[in-house]
């Protein structure tokens, strides 16, 4: 595609994987497609790849984009990525996903995009030591080189990125935060929603009186999917007929959970591992509390989600979850990596309804008002139009 004469500003978005666009960023690139921008999208290849061309009604070109650290792939991806940028010649070139962002920025910088942004989500590397870390460090700040403005997703990342030395003038946080904010339409309970979380109630054969306690994301061991199962059986000894529901696929790949971790998921007749669901809203509706022990995130979607959808939240104390919640207000921050924590977390909103009732109440009234989907959008518009303008 070549755009020497161009009717519309051209506008790049550009993740490691299609899932993220089609998931994570679902619905913006539409919206600026509707706002006046030639929107193309750039992954890697992957199952999603028809339905997110349907899903945004924007072109999608794929090219090899791998998560590893793969260094010969990645300089062959470099200059496959330059050169489609330079047959593109877009406006605006905005990474997401680390290997996207490493190898997108500098693509857009050599094929002299004038517009060049990258947004920070989660951070590998928090959980990395040693020769790891300063590597995966020194990469985010190779990444954050040639972009002329670097979005952290939450308040608190921004600053955890600035003492690291990352981008220290080139940072901000559109709104309150978020990569993609949440859809209120969207994620609002309906009749129809409610019957199909019920029909899963009915599936999962919940007994009277028992709670679902539920995770949404990757199955792996940086989710805390380890301390959820020690919790969770300690939980269920006193309370029997409660369920752990588990959504998500799990990466056997990268971060896999230990043996003993994923024989409990499979013997355990009070957890049920439900997969990837293309829609999670009934898994929500029907759940009572999201336990989303997580060691590291950005600005995650889940917990709005969750939120919106009537659970109530607990979450580990880290950057992104520590903004959304704030403990024993409208929701309980655990520490990270700790099971008794997690334990006295559960153990205390099963024993006391009525303050997790409250809870869920002011956790839905903020999500309504801090992070609406509409205005994160309008802020990243206006955004674009500011930057396009300056050039």
């Amino acid at each position: 595609m070549t755009n020497a004469k161009k009717e519309s500003p051209v506008l790049v978005r550009i993740t490691t994987v299609p899932i993220s666009l089609k998931v994570l960023l679902k619905g913006q690139m539409k919206f600026m497609k509707s706002n006046g921008f030639e929107v193309i999208m750039i992954s890697d290849d992957g199952p999603e790849v028809d339905a997110l061309v349907e899903q945004e009604g924007c072109e999608h070109i794929t090219t090899k984009l791998t998560r590893k650290i793969t260094p010969l792939q990645d300089l062959i991806s470099l200059i496959k990525l330059t050169r489609i940028l330079k047959k593109i010649n877009p406006d605006i070139v905005h990474t997401h996903t680390p290997k996207a962002g490493l190898i997108g920025m500098w693509a857009a910088y050599f094929a002299r995009v004038p517009v060049r942004l990258h947004t920070i989500a989660g951070l590998p590397w928090v959980e990395s030591s040693g020769l790891l870390k300063k590597l995966l460090i020194a990469v985010e700040k190779c990444t954050a080189f040639p972009a002329h403005a670097v979005f952290p997703n939450s308040k608190k990342q921004m600053a955890f990125l600035k003492e690291h030395g990352i981008a220290k003038n080139k940072m901000s946080v559109l709104g309150h935060g978020s990569s993609n904010g949440i859809n209120l339409n969207f994620f609002s309970p309906n009749d129809i929603i409610k019957a199909e979380g019920e029909a899963l109630k009915v599936k999962s054969r919940l007994k009277s009186g028992g709670w679902i306690w539920v995770f949404v994301g990757r199955v792996v061991k940086d989710k805390g999917i380890a301390e959820l199962l020690i919790a969770f059986d300690q939980v269920v000894a006193q309370y029997p007929n409660d369920q752990l529901w588990l959504v998500g696929n799990m990466e056997t790949n990268l971060d896999p959970l230990d043996e003993k971790d994923m024989r409990m998921i499979h013997e355990h007749e009070n957890i049920i591992w439900w997969d990837y669901q293309q829609d999670v809203r009934p898994f929500l509706l029907a759940s009572d509390v999201l336990t989303f022990p997580s060691y590291r995130e950005g600005f995650p979607n889940v917990p709005l989600q969750a939120a919106a959808l009537d659970c109530m939240l607990i979450l580990s104390n880290i950057n992104g979850c520590n903004e959304i919640v704030e403990d024993g207000l409208n929701g309980m921050l655990v520490e990270p990596k700790s099971s008794k924590a997690l334990t006295d977390a559960m153990f205390f909103a099963r024993n006391n309804p009525d303050v997790k009732s409250q809870m869920t109440e002011k956790i839905r009234q903020k999500i309504r008002t801090h992070y609406n989907q509409e205005t994160l959008w309008g802020l990243l518009l206006e955004e674009y139009r500011k930057r396009i303008h300056r050039n």
